[in-house]
C-alpha cells in the first residue's frame, strides 16, 4: 500500500496532467510537465512506482567505462573539485555517460548509505524511459541545465531527492554526458538550490574547456569573451583550427555564438574573423574581435614528431577510404559490418561513421555481445516488461534497440552473439520493430546498424553457428581494418596517444624504434596500454627503454614485421603472448589487452593447450 506522501503525488501527477490546460498555475514548470506527459503517455510508467533504479551488471559498467576511458579522465578533476565544494552540504556528484548510465560517483562516506538506498550510486541508469523525471532524464531530453527538485520527480521513489544537473559537449557538439549534484534531504523551496545549480554549470564548463584543450593540442587556440578579464581565466568563446584555417574545434558556446551570427557553422576560420585582424593577434597579445575580446595561442610543437602526430590527413590511406566510403553506404541505410582483429580500433572506426553521418546528433548506443552474459543479451537488447522473468524488476526496462531508435546501434564481436538470439535481431532488421520480452505489442524502431567481429563470419556460417541470412543482411558494406603492424600512420598514432596520455612527455629515438618495430598482437588498444604504463613510470620528461613494460624493454619481443603466421592471425597472436610470458595467463591477456576470462575463451576457441591446464 502507497504511504500517504506517495498517494499525494501519484494524485498530484495525476491531477496536472489531466486539468493543465485549466489550471490557473502549474505546480512545475513547463519542462518538467512535458517529461511528466511523456514518462505516463509514452513510457508508460506508474508515478505511484517506489522501485530503485537499474543498477548496471559489473561486466558492462566496465565497458561503459572503457568506452568513457578519455571522458572520465579529463572530468576527474573538476568532478572532485564539484564534490570538494558541495559535500559538507551534504550533497553527492554524479557523472553520466550519454545514455544517463552513472560511470563516476563522488559521496562522502557519512553519506554514503543513505544515497545508495535512495538510488544514487555508481552504474545506476536515469533516462527517462527507465526511470521517467529525474535531473539527468531531464537533461538529456532537453539539453541544458535542469534543476529537478522533490515533487518534480515522476516517479514516488525519488521525490525526497534534489538533482541540478548540465550536459556536457565535446568539441564537436556531440553529448558526452550529464554531470549531476544530488541530496536525499533538502529544503522544500526549489530556489535553495540556484547556487548548487551554479557550481554545476560552471563545472560542467570547466569539463567542456578541459576536453576542447586536450583535442586542440597542435592547433591555434583562440580565446574570447565579451569581458577582457575574463579572456584568460574563464574564457567563454573557445576555437582550434589548423594551419590551413579549417576549424577542428569550438566549445558549446562558440557554436551558438556562429549559429547565432551566420545560421551555421563555419568551416573555416575566415569566415568568421577577418585573417588580418587574426595576423595582429598572432603575437598572444589582448585585441579586439567583433565585439569579443580575445587572446590568440600559436600551436604548442615540441617536436616535429608531435605536429605531425596531429596533421588531420596524416593517416593511414586505407582506413580513410573505408571511412569515406562507409559513411556513404550507411547513409544510404545499408548496414556496416567492420571486421579485424581484436584491439584494431573497430569500435572507434564505428563512432567516426556514426559522427560523420547524418544520424550523428541521435543515439550511438554500443553492446559486446562477448561482454554480456549468454543469459542477459536478450533482456539488454530487447528489454522486458515487468515480471517478464525471475528476477527481473518490477518496472520492467527499456532495450537496448529502443534506446538506439533514430540513431546507431553498434554490436561488436557480433560473431559472438547466441544463434536463437539471431533470429531474432534479424526479424527486427526486417521488420523495424521490437517486443520485449514478456510484452504482446511491437514498438517500431529506426535503428541504423553497425556491426564488428575480429572472427570469421564465413567460417562460422559453414559451421552453422552463425545464420547465413544474417550475414548476408549484415554485411551489406563490409570494411576490413588493418591490424596496427601494417598501418601506415603508426608513427601518427605514437604520437597522438601520447599526447593523450601525458601532454608534454617525449619518446626517446631508441623507444620510437622500439615501438615501430613490434608485431603489436594486441594493436592499437595494446599500444595505448604500453604508452601509459610509460607515462606513469617515466619521472622526467622523455620515455627511455626502461620505462617500457617486459618484454618491450629489452627487446626479446620485437619481431620483424613480415615474419609469417598462422593461417588465424588471432590464434598467432595468443601463441606469441603465451610463449613471451611462458604461458602465464594474466600477464598475456594484459600484454593483448583484453581480460584473462576473454583470454581463456579465445584459447579454447583456438584448440590452444596450455601447460598444466586443459582447454576450459
Amino acid at each position: 500500500m502507497l504511504s500517504a506522501h506517495s498517494k499525494a503525488h501519484v494524485d498530484c501527477v495525476s491531477r496536472v496532467l489531466k486539468n493543465a490546460a485549466q489550471l490557473p498555475q502549474l505546480p512545475v514548470p513547463d519542462l518538467i510537465l512535458d517529461s511528466w506527459r511523456r514518462s505516463m503517455e509514452q513510457h508508460h510508467l506508474d508515478p505511484g512506482s517506489l522501485q530503485g533504479p537499474r543498477i548496471l551488471s559489473h561486466n558492462v559498467l566496465r565497458e561503459c567505462r572503457e568506452r568513457a576511458e578519455l571522458f572520465l579522465r579529463i572530468a576527474g578533476e573538476a568532478v572532485a573539485r564539484l564534490h570538494g565544494r558541495v559535500r559538507d552540504a551534504d550533497y553527492c556528484v554524479l557523472l553520466t555517460d550519454a545514455q544517463g548510465r552513472t560511470i563516476d560517483y563522488k559521496v562522502d562516506s557519512a553519506i554514503a548509505n543513505d544515497c545508495r538506498k535512495a538510488g544514487l550510486y555508481l552504474g545506476t541508469c536515469w533516462s527517462e524511459g527507465e526511470e521517467g523525471t529525474c535531473g539527468v532524464a531531464a537533461v538529456l531530453t532537453s539539453g541544458v541545465p535542469v534543476t529537478v527538485h522533490k515533487r518534480d520527480h515522476f516517479r514516488a521513489a525519488f521525490i525526497g531527492l534534489t538533482c541540478s544537473a548540465a550536459p556536457v559537449y565535446d568539441p564537436q557538439g556531440q553529448l558526452l554526458g550529464v554531470l549531476d549534484v544530488s541530496a536525499v534531504r533538502s529544503p522544500d523551496e526549489r530556489r535553495s538550490q540556484h547556487l548548487i545549480r551554479q557550481l554545476v554549470v560552471q563545472s560542467a564548463k570547466d569539463i567542456e574547456q578541459a576536453f576542447f584543450m586536450n583535442s586542440a593540442q597542435g592547433y591555434w587556440v583562440l580565446r574570447a569573451h565579451h569581458s577582457p578579464g575574463y579572456v584568460d581565466s574563464q574564457p567563454d568563446l573557445l576555437f582550434a583550427w589548423d594551419d590551413d584555417g579549417c576549424l577542428q574545434a569550438m566549445n558549446p558556446a562558440a557554436r551558438r555564438y556562429l549559429l547565432h551570427r551566420h545560421g551555421q557553422v563555419p568551416g573555416h576560420i575566415s569566415q568568421v574573423f577577418d585573417p588580418a585582424l587574426l595576423r595582429r593577434a598572432s603575437d598572444q597579445s589582448l585585441c579586439q574581435l567583433h565585439d569579443l575580446h580575445a587572446r590568440l595561442s600559436a600551436p604548442r610543437r615540441t617536436t616535429p614528431r608531435a605536429r605531425a602526430s596531429l596533421a588531420p590527413v596524416d593517416i593511414d590511406p586505407r582506413i580513410e577510404q573505408n571511412l569515406r566510403l562507409a559513411v556513404r553506404v550507411k547513409d544510404r541505410h545499408l548496414p556496416v559490418l567492420i571486421q579485424g582483429e581484436t584491439g584494431a580500433g573497430k569500435e572507434v572506426f564505428a563512432r567516426q561513421v556514426h559522427e560523420a553521418s547524418q544520424r550523428s546528433a541521435r543515439p550511438f548506443v554500443a553492446v559486446n555481445c562477448a561482454a554480456i552474459p549468454e543469459g542477459l543479451i536478450e533482456s539488454e537488447l530487447f528489454g522486458y516488461r515487468p515480471g517478464a522473468f525471475t528476477g527481473a524488476s518490477s518496472k520492467g526496462m527499456q532495450g537496448l534497440l529502443q534506446q538506439a531508435d533514430g540513431g546507431t546501434l553498434f554490436l561488436d564481436e557480433i560473431g559472438d552473439m547466441p544463434l536463437a538470439l539471431q533470429t531474432r535481431l534479424l526479424r527486427v532488421l526486417a521488420e523495424g520493430e521490437v517486443v520485449p520480452l514478456g510484452a504482446s505489442q511491437r514498438k517500431a524502431v529506426d535503428i541504423q546498424v553497425i556491426c564488428a567481429t575480429h572472427r570469421d563470419l564465413e567460417a562460422l556460417v559453414a559451421l552453422g553457428s552463425f545464420r547465413e541470412d544474417l550475414y548476408f543482411r549484415l554485411g551489406g558494406a563490409r570494411f576490413q581494418l588493418p591490424p596496427l603492424r601494417e598501418r601506415t600512420d603508426r608513427l601518427t598514432l605514437i604520437g597522438r596517444i601520447l599526447q593523450e596520455e601525458s601532454a608534454g612527455v617525449q619518446l626517446s629515438d631508441a623507444v620510437l624504434e622500439r615501438l615501430l618495430g613490434y608485431r603489436w598482437p594486441g594493436n592499437v588498444r595494446q599500444l595505448r596500454h604500453v604508452l601509459r604504463y610509460a607515462c606513469a613510470v617515466c619521472e622526467g620528461d622523455q620515455v627511455l627503454l626502461e620505462h617500457l613494460p617486459e618484454p618491450l624493454a629489452t627487446g626479446d619481443s620485437t619481431q620483424d614485421q613480415h615474419a609469417p603466421t598462422a593461417a588465424s592471425p588471432e590464434r598467432q597472436a595468443l601463441l606469441d603472448a603465451l610463449i613471451r610470458h611462458r604461458w602465464k595467463p594474466l600477464p598475456a591477456a594484459r600484454a593483448l589487452g583484453i581480460s584473462r576470462a576473454t583470454l581463456y575463451r579465445r584459447v579454447h576457441q583456438h584448440g590452444i593447450e596450455m601447460p598444466g591446464r586443459s582447454a576450459p
